[in-house]
């Protein structure tokens, strides 16, 4: 049996489809084993959102070769489907860009079969591509999983491609255009989940807002069919755009007893001329119009966001501008980027880039005003009830704990004891929030087991 190993990088989206890889790597007969051992294959699933992803790229792809110089070395995804080119002169065997995925166990197959016929006389090293031109196919890929490394918490990948063009984003050139999957087969996954024992699904895509626009359907639709399903309790949603949530979207979304009232809304700068030359489709007012929306369905919804600071031209002004809108917001979490050069992007050549130290600099000053807004959200749940899914058992100092998440994604901790017996992970539970722990945990007390 010829063993594989799988190593991921980049985004939600790039974790479901290197999962579905194992699984019809699994399929083909292969052990899997960690990408730390020697194996027969090695597959790098690439990101190539910045510069700096392009190179750990390279260096897993390096690394997987040093491992093992007579293994077959896959590259596969966003990086092979943006420097090509570039890729081929790397220690790769086989390049599998973007909608092929599902291609991997034949062309393995086919490589094996190509290498032991030793009457070919190559004056190349042995190489397979298979790289499509993502920017005229229109297809959705077909992948699928049953099962998730997680085991309470299954990504359900939903939707491919962008057609946003943001002026930092190479992603449009490395997904192509929005391609949707149909409503069946995500039905279909979600089902087969629930009756795994999955409690929870997340939908995600790379620009999940879109979904269904190449179809004649929508996110919404989708969400209330995923609802109407038995054995999942809980749809929890990706990153969206601001604009898709309009009044309608919010006020039938409210209705749902499933849906996480986490949402993360992309922001990325709090200025309007900042999100002009980024190329982002609102204004500061139309977001903050939408989280306003939010909070009017939603009791107390986590609001959370992406910021890039030192995008090109952005001025003290314009990052002062961008500090009091988030406070003014008052988020539960923030990602910070500091805004990275990405070649073949319209931001790569414009003018006045910001110097490495204020981008270093900004990004600390917003880690600091992101502080009390996020132990502000906490306390106000300190003396509520609270549901919570319980998804692994950790240590903080010499207590055991079951630690999880409500649906609004706040930490929660129940201590081990007597009291509660068997493992409760993987089942939901309601308890009182008595105080804070380790890492903006929620303590619950007087915990009773949620009957589902």
């Amino acid at each position: 049996m010829r063993k594989a190993a799988l190593h991921n990088l980049g985004c939600k989206v790039n974790a479901y489809e290197t999962e579905s890889m194992q699984q019809l790597l699994e399929q083909a007969g292969y052990e899997i084993v960690p990408f730390e051992e020697t194996a027969d294959v090695y597959v790098v699933n690439t990101c190539s959102v910045t510069n700096i992803a392009d190179r750990k790229s390279r260096q897993m792809l390096h690394r997987a070769r040093k491992r093992n110089p007579d293994s077959v070395v896959v590259a596969a995804g966003c990086y092979v489907q943006t420097a090509a080119g570039q890729a081929k002169d790397e220690a790769i065997d086989i390049l599998i860009g973007n909608n092929k995925k599902h291609e991997l166990p034949e062309l393995l197959e086919q490589f094996f079969a190509e290498r032991k016929d030793e009457r070919q006389d190559r004056k190349e090293p042995l190489r397979i591509t298979a790289v499509l031109d993502i920017a005229e196919d229109s297809a959705y890929e077909r992948l699928s999983l049953s099962r998730t490394a997680e085991h309470t918490r299954a990504f359900i990948k939903v939707q491919d491609g962008c057609n946003q063009f943001c002026s930092y984003c190479i992603i449009p050139y490395a997904r192509g255009r929005v391609r949707s999957r149909k409503i069946e087969d995500v039905l279909m996954e979600v089902e087969q989940l629930g009756k795994n024992g999955y409690q929870e699904i997340v939908l995600t895509g790379i620009h999940l807002s879109s979904y269904g626009v190449d179809l004649g359907t929508d996110l919404l639709t989708l969400i209330e069919e995923i609802h109407c399903l038995p054995g999942i309790s809980r749809i929890r949603l990706g990153s969206l755009e601001p604009n898709i949530v309009t009044e309608e979207f919010a006020s039938r979304i409210a209705k749902l007893p499933k849906i996480c009232p986490h949402f993360h809304l992309s922001l990325q700068s709090g200025c309007d001329t900042v999100l002009q030359r980024m190329n982002r489709k609102y204004t500061c007012q139309e977001y903050q119009q939408v989280c306003e929306r939010l909070r009017k369905y939603f009791l107390h919804p986590a609001i959370t966001t992406d910021v890039i600071v030192g995008f090109p031209g952005e001025t003290e002004e314009e990052f002062q501008k961008t500090r009091r809108f988030i406070r003014k917001i008052g988020f539960f979490e923030i990602h910070i980027f500091k805004y990275s050069i990405r070649k073949g992007t319209r931001a790569a050549v414009l003018e006045h880039q910001v110097p490495e130290k204020v981008k270093s600099a900004r990004s600390e000053t917003l880690f600091s005003d992101l502080a009390p807004m996020n132990e502000a959200f906490l306390d106000w749940y300190l003396g509520q009830e609270l549901e919570g899914l319980l998804e692994e058992q950790v240590s903080f100092g010499e207590q055991e704990y079951f630690l999880g998440h409500t649906k609004e994604y706040v930490k929660i901790a129940v201590p081990v004891s007597e009291k509660t017996g068997e493992s409760l992970i993987n089942r939901v539970v309601r308890g009182k929030a008595c105080s804070r722990i380790k890492e903006h945990v929620l303590l619950l007390e007087n915990v009773l087991e949620e009957t589902s």
